[in-house]
């Protein structure tokens, strides 16, 4: 006799969670790179790239928190992703607040915070996705 398995769930992350979590790193990075400009050439429009670069890592983080808590909560993510990803939050909302700052204030904390929540970001999308296995199994 032969039986067939169905999985009800074939992923190990929803695919919203999946999308927001992985609009953060490139926000960040990009951020990082508008920085990097601006440290190089001091033009302020780069820093102004940078702050609305931020701002959109800040909403992609804050909604792939609020996900990430809900798995928590559901048993589906460990707690280290968690923390993770609520560290990024707080050092990109203080460096949202470095880079509302006139232009030539944003050096050189600035840039030293994008690589920061760069580093954190890459590390929440890391340990985000590294628990997708075949058919969902932990």
């Amino acid at each position: 006799m032969n039986s067939t398995v169905v999985l009800a769930r074939p992923w190990a992350i929803h695919p919203f969670h999946a999308a927001v979590l992985g609009g953060v790193l490139p926000l960040f990075l990009g951020a990082l790179l508008a920085d990097y400009a601006y440290w190089g050439t001091y033009e302020p429009q780069w820093s102004n790239f940078a702050a609305w670069l931020l701002v959109g890592a800040m909403v992609m983080t804050t909604l792939a928190l609020v996900c990430g808590i809900v798995g928590l909560v559901r048993g589906r993510r460990n707690l280290g992703y968690a923390v993770v990803l609520a560290v990024t939050w707080g050092v990109g909302f203080v460096n949202c607040l470095q880079h509302a700052r006139d232009a030539w204030a944003v050096m050189p904390a600035g840039l030293v915070l994008s690589v920061i929540c760069t580093v954190l970001a890459l590390v929440a999308t890391w340990i985000g996705f590294s628990s997708l296995r075949v058919g969902g199994a932990r």
